[in-house]
């Protein structure tokens, strides 16, 4: 990066900083510090919620995921809409007309303190582990632009983000996450034209579309009713209603923000909002990442996207065959060039022969090119056995960083910054909240001042910053990140889900057959995970039907054997 871009980056995130300062000066308690005094707008809380889901991992990985693998992911978002109409008409005035800090205060009221500290319990090792993976993103921007190792720019971002959050509590996270979202919409467009801009003068976005849809990326919808199938119409709707279900009416990183709105109808209207905008915005940026893609047809790619990495090994013993490589992934770029020349012409001449011979001939030429980078990878791991062989999420920051001009690259290395910046404060202080309510004030402190707390929700949002950290150093092992998170949620928000909707709906379940219900399926669904039984977006199902059931059946043995009790005591 230039001069500029480092000004840019910096004056950026020292404004957004700053402004989060300002912002939260004067929290005197733990109202202020957990739930900004319940004061927002409408618009604050849209996109607050929005920032908090949308980490640097869904601007980094996503173009990276639609540049491997298609346009398949957006399904995923599919079933967010239903999910923030079922949230906005059931869990939201639940919430607001109890007064809670945290969504776990009400199992409580309804079952016991058990259920509530299990639930609580199952947030924490979920959303702690997920926050880890949401720091460790932005650290590998710096890591790809300095060429030093992740783990110091993993420690500098996580330090950076878990100051602010620990001074400022929710009023800094949701102030900067305005300020945040405005500013990556704009980058994002701009992303987007210049991506266009950039593809050779013949070929328009059009053009560029069908290409990639040649190559097997414009894949955006899958009719298809598969179990395996991580990403189709079916798994998206009904599981990905499931998962945005529990995500945000039971996860306390998304409950703490709408309950910021200053009344139900402002939580509402910014829960709705975030199902309008959310499927559009998804489907944006995976676009972007087939337009990259399509750039990278007539644009020779880089053998490897990890500059740090391929810097590593090229100055290794290995370097010689690196080189011979690297000539050979130079030469297949080539030869695929011409095909791709063919194949526009077929298709504005709308020859359907030389299109499919031509997919076939790519076909092969991928195949060669996989080949090649699989060689390099043995390579790394031959020089290194730690080398971070999984190049996924470098994909668009390498893009960003070599073609675009100078200042705005900066701004787009701001951009990805900014994201993780607001979804890890959001999610810290939310992990804060958590320890603090429904552990530390209802088990060890019960009578302590609102000082007492407003220290307590400090110390444990710099306790909690410090253990995502230490997962972030561990997250390059993970594969792709977006990925990664949603896979770990999916393995605990069902079972949350599911205890929320017995203590809405199903009256008759107490805290006993609702304990026994949640323990007993989070063993199935990480079992099923674990022996790769269904695609991971249908265990959010899984897990939600399976406590309602659970519940219901040991609620009716239970009920039985106290009659069966009573009948021999009455004879």
């Amino acid at each position: 990066m230039s001069t500029t871009d480092w000004a840019v980056l910096f004056c950026t995130l020292l404004l957004i900083v700053a402004y989060g300062v300002y912002k939260s000066k004067g929290i005197r308690n733990i109202d202020g510090y957990l739930l900004g005094n319940k004061s927002l707008p409408w618009y604050h809380v849209a996109l607050s919620v929005m920032a908090t889901q949308a980490s640097a991992i869904t601007f980094l990985s996503a173009p990276g995921l639609a540049y491997s693998s298609g346009m398949s992911f957006v399904q995923f978002y599919f079933g967010l809409p239903l999910a923030m109409i079922v949230l906005s008409i059931s869990f939201v005035p639940i919430f607001h007309r109890l007064r809670v800090y945290t969504a776990y205060e009400f199992l409580e009221k309804r079952f016991d303190v058990r259920t509530r500290a299990f639930t609580a319990l199952l947030f924490l090792i979920q959303r702690g582990l997920s926050t880890g993976i949401t720091i460790y993103a932005p650290a590998i921007i710096l890591s790809s632009i300095l060429q030093i190792n992740v783990v110091y720019t993993t420690l500098f971002m996580g330090t950076l983000v878990v100051l602010y959050t620990v001074y400022g509590g929710t009023k800094a996270v949701s102030y900067t996450q305005l300020l945040q979202m405005t500013i990556i919409f704009g980058g994002l467009l701009t992303a987007g034209i210049l991506v266009i801009y950039m593809l050779p003068d013949d070929i328009g976005l059009s053009k560029a579309l069908h290409i990639a849809g040649k190559s097997g990326k414009a894949n955006a919808i899958d009719l298809s009713f598969d179990w395996n199938n991580q990403y189709t119409l079916w798994s998206g709707l009904i599981g990905g209603f499931f998962l945005q279900l529990s995500y945000f009416g039971t996860d306390q990183s998304q409950v703490g923000r709408y309950l910021t709105g200053s009344s139900i109808r402002d939580s509402r209207i910014g829960l709705l909002m975030n199902g309008l905008l959310k499927v559009p915005m998804q489907f944006a940026i995976l676009l972007i990442g087939v337009l990259v893609f399509a750039f990278y047809q007539y644009n020779s790619p880089p053998i490897f996207f990890n500059k740090y990495e391929l810097h590593r090994i090229e100055n290794s013993p290995y370097a010689d065959q690196v080189a011979e490589l690297k000539a050979e992934h130079h030469a297949i770029f080539e030869e695929k060039k011409k095909q791709i020349h063919r194949l526009t012409a077929a298709l504005d001449n709308g020859d359907e022969a030389v299109i499919a011979e031509v997919r076939d001939q790519l076909q092969g030429t991928d195949l060669r090119t996989k080949e090649i980078r699989q060689d390099l990878v043995e390579l790394m791991q031959a020089n290194d056995a730690m080398a971070d062989t999984n190049d996924n999420n470098y994909i668009f920051l390498s893009f960003v960083t070599e073609n675009f001009p100078k200042g705005l690259i900066g701004l787009l290395v701001a951009i990805v910054f900014m994201a993780s910046m607001g979804a890890t404060s959001g999610a810290i202080n939310s992990l804060a909240s958590t320890t603090v309510i429904d552990i530390y004030k209802r088990f060890v402190s019960k009578t302590g001042s609102e000082r007492r707390y407003l220290s307590a929700s400090r110390v444990f949002t710099l306790m909690w910053g410090i253990f995502c950290i230490v997962i972030a150093l561990y997250a390059s092992k993970l594969g792709n990140l977006l990925e990664a998170v949603n896979i770990l949620g999916s393995l605990f928000y069902g079972t949350i889900l599911g205890i929320f909707v017995v203590a809405f709906y199903v009256k008759r379940a107490g805290g006993k057959a609702v304990l026994a219900a949640a323990v007993l399926t989070e063993v199935v669904v990480v079992s099923f995970w674990w022996f790769d039984v269904m695609a991971f977006l249908w265990l959010n199902l899984v897990g939600c039907a399976g406590v309602v059931l659970f519940s219901l059946l040991f609620q009716g043995t239970r009920s039985n054997q106290q009659s069966i009790g009573t009948s021999v005591s009455t004879q």
